[in-house]
């Protein structure tokens, strides 16, 4: 298989477990407070991610890779999700897609700094076409606004997309699952430290299904996923690859349809076709 097949295949597979983690999350901070869940997952996805690295034997990382390392633990170990578990408490899962068509954009805009890729103009035409497209079918769909939300929102977007597109350049050097993993070490003390301080006093009120949520972030959103996506960035390019994040509204969808027996309207399949005529768009005119 060649390096551009593996790339997308790679990005694929992370955008699919990617898009279980805003649902989940909101499942989860129904029974969760937002910090606690926020450190809670990190910590016990660092855990995990220790026993690899130690497993594998793993060097440590260069000192001029340590700053690297801290953009993407801040970016996508703490960031995206304590803002995405705050706003959720504001706006629904539905609302969320309206700023997660943004993120390819985030991620292309960051990409073309800190990884020093240069897509020609047609790319932005694509990309903001794509997030057009995501934007415009959430909103078609009569969700609830709150400004406080929609600011945390905005604000997960931008921290997300630099720690995706620091994280794709990383992984250059030091390979994909090694990246979130050092990431996740680097940020275990504080986590551990934190989920201790915010401890609940009780767990008798959470239910079973907030408990799955808190396993799911914390195996597939942390780390799991992680290991594809930045794979998928490092061989096939931030920006280009970056693009399929466009179809994690979809991928929820359709996991709805399959598993919930939702009904999916001639509407979204029309959008997710253009959606993926975006994201071949963007593919195509991304170097």
């Amino acid at each position: 298989m060649d390096k551009t097949a593996t790339a997308w295949i790679n990005g694929f597979l992370g955008v699919l477990i990617f898009s279980g983690s805003l649902p989940a999350t909101r499942v989860a901070v129904a029974d969760f407070d937002p910090v606690f869940l926020t450190v809670a997952r990190a910590a016990l996805a660092g855990v995990l991610a220790l026993g690899l690295l130690l497993i594998f034997r793993e060097k440590r990382p260069a000192r001029e890779d340590l700053v690297s390392l801290l953009i993407v633990s801040l970016g996508v170990v703490v960031g995206f999700p304590l803002l995405t578990a705050l706003a959720l408490r504001h706006v629904t899962s539905a609302h969320s897609i309206v700023f997660v068509g943004l993120l390819p954009l985030a991620t292309a805009i960051f990409g073309v700094w800190r990884g020093g890729e240069r897509p020609r103009l047609a790319f932005w035409l694509f990309s903001g076409l794509g997030s057009a497209f995501v934007a415009g079918f959430a909103l078609s769909q009569g969700v609830s606004a709150s400004p406080l939300g929609d600011v945390l929102m905005l604000a997960a977007i931008i921290v997300c997309g630099l720690g995706y597109a620091e994280g794709g350049r990383l992984s250059r050097k030091l390979g994909g699952w090694q990246v979130i993993s050092w990431a996740l070490v680097l940020s275990l003390p504080i986590m551990v430290a934190l989920a201790a301080f915010t401890w609940p006093g009780s767990f008798t009120h959470v239910s079973e299904p907030a408990w799955l949520g808190l396993a799911y972030v914390s195996l597939f959103s942390m780390l799991i996923g992680f290991i594809f996506w930045y794979r998928g960035l490092a061989l096939g390019g931030i920006a280009a690859v970056g693009q399929l994040q466009l179809l994690q509204p979809f991928f929820g969808l359709a996991l709805a349809a399959t598993l919930l027996h939702e009904a999916v309207s001639p509407w979204m399949l029309l959008v997710t076709i253009a959606v993926v005529a975006c994201v071949a768009g963007a593919r195509k005119f991304a170097r």
